[in-house]
């Protein structure tokens, strides 16, 4: 056989065979049936293509393949990766030199000594002399200019870095257009790889410019979904739910994420940001625009008065739940967003694990300074204090978060040092000192507040570990209807400036990041340690009584 053009089989020029050795050859489990699907649509699909894949389905080593692929059958093609970052370029280039060194199918296509052969560029054996590499890599913000190629893989081109602000978005979209000028007519082909960063990703605007996408969402869209995804859903996944309904909401790909997997990224994302990054779902509804519900909290009664918390305490969101509630609760949120009372509180009560207060100061004017106060027990917060001060930084206010501090018996205050670069600060020590000694800490933040306020609240709310009082919702409702908490709450969206005042929703937000590190523990496992105490309490008082002494041992329960 001549090793310069050996004969390739007939069943390895399809790639589903191909992507099969390569995984063999790198000792990973076989391709999955989505994996092989996407395979396909990159073999067949037409010129210009949208690949848009959950996270984690390995479409970036799927397109790997796919490039040695490509060389196998024509190794005079000149391919083109770009990406976000020149790194990750550089990456997916030196990925695949490395299958083309070490897969023995792909021997013949190693560089020889007198060829390009870096991880930036690199030349195939039987490559004709050409300016143009056989691969090259490449950043998006690299000088694209100059390039030439058979076929661009633009793989994760939108980062969260690159797609923050509309300013950042039209600069991408200018940027790939320059993608047309660099590909070679009539045979060109370009490949667009992704997962959307926002609602308003670029590859919505790509349908535009004539490219086809295709769509493989972590789970079986619900109906609507079905018609907010239309077209672009994978037919392999509109198949499958056309004969059998139940599937709706099962894994699509259970062999990689199954569905307990998918159920703890839903809760650590949060519903909008699984709904953009696993169900690539960029048509958000009024339910996933506003994503903090109040429906996600548990509402308890004399919360504020609480020196301890029940060991363990249960949301859930059934009728009985929603008759528990005061019926003059005043509901401020969205249609069909109601209150719940807790399925279950434990018998066995235990102090707060702390007690933190979070201040957002405000200068003089309409704005007002917020405050929060949220102690932690197993893993859940609780909200036993929320609300905002006129007065700036007037010592009547100072003074007045002082006091609160002390009822509240706060030994932790957390103050955002954006505003006034911390004066407040350094007003507020002083008085915190003569009212109520306690440390205090300065944060300062530069991401866009919506967003950092949602990052923050949605996933703990998700998880059902916040709690507030009866009482706090009725006392909020008092306030003008701008600065009622759950107002502001319920309203809030990623859009900068989506609500006129944020001063107890950032509060809270600032509150609750602090305890955010210290909630990885396991609400069943902190119980089932408290309960463990109280059983070995019991045991020494018994041992005691009995024979006159305590136990040698230390522990008796694991």
């Amino acid at each position: 056989m001549n090793k310069k053009t050996p004969h390739i089989e007939p069943s390895v020029k399809n790639f589903k065979n191909f992507l099969y050795l390569a995984w063999q050859h790198l000792n990973l489990p076989n391709p999955t049936p989505i994996q092989y699907d996407i395979a396909d649509y990159l073999q067949n699909g037409s010129k210009r293509i949208v690949i848009e894949a959950f996270r984690g389905v390995g479409k970036s080593w799927i397109t790997s393949a796919f490039v040695c692929h490509q060389l196998l059958l024509n190794p005079q093609r000149n391919i083109l990766v770009v990406s976000a970052s020149k790194n990750r370029a550089d990456d997916f280039s030196t990925f695949t030199q490395r299958l083309i060194s070490e897969m023995p199918l792909l021997h013949h296509l190693k560089p020889r000594d007198d060829q390009r052969h870096s991880k930036v560029s690199f030349d195939v054996a039987p490559a004709r002399a050409s300016h143009a590499p056989s691969v090259k890599s490449l950043g998006v913000t690299s000088q694209l200019t100059g390039s030439r190629a058979d076929l661009i893989i633009a793989d994760d081109v939108e980062s969260a870095n690159n797609s923050q602000t509309q300013l950042m978005r039209d600069r991408l979209g200018e940027t790939v257009k320059e993608f047309d000028a660099i590909i070679k007519p009539e045979v060109g082909r370009i490949v667009f790889l992704g997962t959307p960063q926002t609602e308003m990703s670029l590859y919505n605007d790509l349908e535009e410019r004539g490219f086809q996408t295709r769509v493989w969402t972590a789970l079986y869209p619900t109906p609507t979904q079905q018609i907010n995804l239309g077209s672009k859903l994978a037919p392999t996944i509109t198949e499958a739910l056309k004969k059998d309904k139940k599937l709706e909401g099962k894994p699509t790909d259970p062999q990689r994420f199954d569905e307990v997997d998918l159920m703890e990224r839903q809760a650590s994302y949060g519903r909008s940001g699984f709904a953009l990054q696993f169900m690539l779902d960029t048509t958000l509804s009024d339910l996933e625009k506003y994503p903090l519900k109040l429906n996600d909290l548990i509402v308890v009664s004399g919360l504020s008065t609480w020196k301890e918390a029940p060991a363990k305490i249960q949301w859930a969101s059934s009728t009985d739940q929603i008759k528990n509630i005061d019926s003059e609760l005043p509901n401020v949120g969205l249609k069909g967003d109601y209150y719940v009372a807790p399925m279950y509180m434990s018998e066995e009560y235990a102090p707060f694990e702390g007690s933190v207060m979070a201040i957002d100061p405000a200068g003089r004017g309409a704005d007002r300074t917020g405050f929060a106060v949220v102690k932690m027990l197993h893993g859940i917060l609780y909200v036993t204090a929320c609300g905002g001060l006129i007065g700036g930084y007037s010592d009547s206010t100072l003074e007045e978060l002082s006091t609160i501090a002390k009822h509240q018996k706060v030994n932790y205050v957390v103050i955002e040092s954006n505003f006034g670069d911390g004066m407040a600060t350094a007003l507020l020590k002083p008085i915190m000192a003569r009212i109520h000694p306690c440390s205090i800490e300065e944060v300062r933040h530069s991401k866009q507040k919506e967003l950092r306020i949602i990052d923050t609240l949605e996933p703990v709310m998700n998880q059902h570990r916040l709690v507030v009082s009866q009482e706090l919702i009725k006392d909020d409702f008092k306030l003008d209807l701008d600065h009622q908490l759950f107002k502001q709450m319920t309203r809030i969206t990623k859009d900068k400036g989506s609500i006129r005042h944020d001063d107890q929703l950032d509060a809270l937000s600032i509150a609750v990041n602090y305890w955010v590190e210290r909630m990885d523990r396991d609400q069943e496992l902190s119980f089932n340690e408290h309960k463990n105490d109280l059983l070995q309490k019991d045991l020494d008082r018994f041992m005691e009584n009995a024979v006159g002494r305590k136990p040698s041992n230390s522990r008796w329960f694991n």
